[in-house]
């Protein structure tokens, strides 16, 4: 690591720098100890949680999933395989595996997760897919019953939506071991749900759950003081600068390869000028047999308006420019069998067109729809955009996504021609951090400032890389010997000099953090 000044000539030379490289290396040296400390504080969570939980070993890969991997509709790709041996590893293992899964658009995460489930099946135990929406469940369920009941695994489903017996009679084959597989919603962490056997947890869109709803499966699952291996995930490319921070409790799996065949979708700005022709070329694809989707905008964070929204675009078009072609109409605040009926309508083909607000950006796959238009696109950020544009990007046909313009600043233009020229999630994800901001690293904004006081995860990336690398030595091996300089008096009058610094360096962690990081409360 790089030499820095003590603290309190880091801070003298903050305020009273003798020049501009001065000022640089003092703020770089204290931007270097919060990042730090903060490193130290997700790495003792880390080892806190590993020491505190057991899980049963699995044994190696068996029949069941090399007969899964081998007839897989495409050749899995270099980095599915890679991550698969990641997960192979963790479940040899008798500390449970805790590790995020995040990758493109399109990359095969679900095929991952499928086998990651199939891993605790083929050993006799069971596996639990936890998803946030009753749309995504029923997606996962139909994929995954179409994949894994040929090979005789016994799937299940539970949601709210359920009539009450069928929940009761889903709960008693989860905790008999009648069903080997279950995809469920927040129904799967409500009072009264047991596992026989719970191996194996996925939870899709994990960002989307609270650390105690993504704890619950977890707690509900607790045989005998053992836990399930736990596998998360995130629909969308995590900038690296996040996962080590919003992420560094966990070990983290990048799918960063498209299977091949995958065509880049063809992505346009409509100005107002040239909207009519854009719904032009919509119908004669609608005539040629394909499907679209037409997304409507987020207005001010609020269902009830975007729902508004959809249901006003849904009238215009169904009498308007998509007259004469069955428009089905989806949002959040219809009843769940609404959803399911316009959901089935659109995924069987009887439906040509479906007017949608932002709940199909993840898990919806219907390869037949290869247009998709985007209503009031600069009300969604750059992220967003690339996971709605995933979903017309599921087959090797050619696909198009609109982009409706409002008349745009500089800024918004900026940033959706960035858009329309990117086909990469990754580079996507970091353009996102930049113009949104970094947020509150351990709170609910989306944008604006960050909890972190003078580092920045923008400017500071090489910091937080040389801060994580460090945290992992101090806590691995200790303090490098001889290293005093600008450590408390008090840290070498209490034992051995290595273990006194440690425990000082943890307790400022959990002092800086602890109160912002809500899990640090359990360490």
């Amino acid at each position: 690591a790089r030499r820095y000044p003590g603290k309190a000539e880091a801070v003298l030379a903050c305020h009273f720098p003798r020049g501009l490289r001065e000022a640089k290396q003092a703020r770089e040296r204290l931007a270097f100890e919060e990042l730090l400390l903060l490193q130290i504080a997700l790495l003792e969570q880390r080892r806190a949680k590993s020491e505190r939980r057991r899980a049963r070993p699995l044994a190696p890969p068996a029949r069941l999933t090399q007969h899964f991997l081998a007839h897989l509709p495409y050749q899995p790709t270099a980095a599915q395989l890679r991550v698969i041996g990641e997960i192979d590893a963790d479940l040899a293992g008798s500390t449970p595996m805790c590790r995020l899964l995040h990758g493109d658009v399109g990359s095969g995460k679900t095929t991952v997760a499928a086998y990651c489930l199939l891993r605790a099946v083929e050993q006799g135990a069971q596996g639990a897919l936890m998803a946030p929406t009753e749309v995504l469940a029923d997606q996962h369920y139909l994929r995954l019953t179409q994949q894994l009941e040929p090979l005789g695994v016994r799937v299940g489903l539970l949601k709210g939506s359920q009539p009450p017996k069928l929940r009761k009679e889903v709960r008693e084959a989860l905790e008999s071991g009648e069903i080997d597989l279950v995809v469920g919603t927040h129904a799967l962490i409500q009072e009264g749900v047991r596992f026989k056997d719970l191996r194996v947890a996925v939870v899709d869109e994990q960002h989307r759950f609270g650390v105690k709803q993504r704890e619950a499966i977890l707690t509900a699952a607790d045989q005998a003081g053992y836990w399930p291996h736990t596998l998360h995930m995130s629909a969308t490319p995590i900038p690296r600068t996040l996962s080590l921070t919003l992420y560094g409790d966990l070990d983290v799996s990048v799918l960063d390869e498209l299977p091949k065949g995958r065509k880049p979708v063809v992505t346009r700005l409509v100005f107002a000028h040239s909207e009519a022709r854009m719904w032009q070329f919509v119908r004669e694809k609608l005539k040629q047999g394909r499907q679209a989707y037409v997304v409507c905008p987020l207005i001010e964070e609020s269902e009830a308006l975007q729902t508004a929204s959809a249901c006003r675009t849904f009238a215009e078009l169904s009498q308007g420019e998509l007259r004469g072609f069955r428009v089905e109409l989806l949002h959040g605040q219809l009843s769940p069998a609404e959803k399911a009926q316009a959901m089935g309508a659109f995924a069987s083909g009887r439906a040509n067109v479906l007017v949608c607000t932002s709940i199909i950006e993840v898990g919806v796959d219907v390869s037949n729809a290869t247009v998709m238009v985007i209503m009031g696109a600069r009300r969604f950020g750059l992220s967003q955009l690339h996971q709605l544009r995933g979903r017309v990007a599921r087959s090797e046909e050619e696909s198009y996504c609109f982009l409706l313009m409002e008349g745009e600043d500089t800024a918004v233009l900026e940033r959706l021609e960035l858009f329309a020229r990117t086909t990469d999630g990754f580079a996507l994800a970091e353009a996102d951090l930049r113009f949104r901001g970094e947020g509150q690293l351990f709170g609910e904004r989306q944008s604006g400032l960050g909890d972190l006081e003078i580092a920045s995860l923008i400017r500071d990336r090489h910091l937080l890389e040389e801060a994580r690398a460090e945290a992992e030595k101090l806590i691995t091996h200790g303090l490098p010997r001889g290293i005093t300089h600008g450590l408390p008096r008090s840290t070498s009058q209490q034992g051995p000099l290595e273990s006194a610094v440690i425990a000082w360096l943890r307790e400022m962690a959990r002092q800086r953090f602890g109160a912002k990081i809500e899990w640090m409360e359990r360490v």
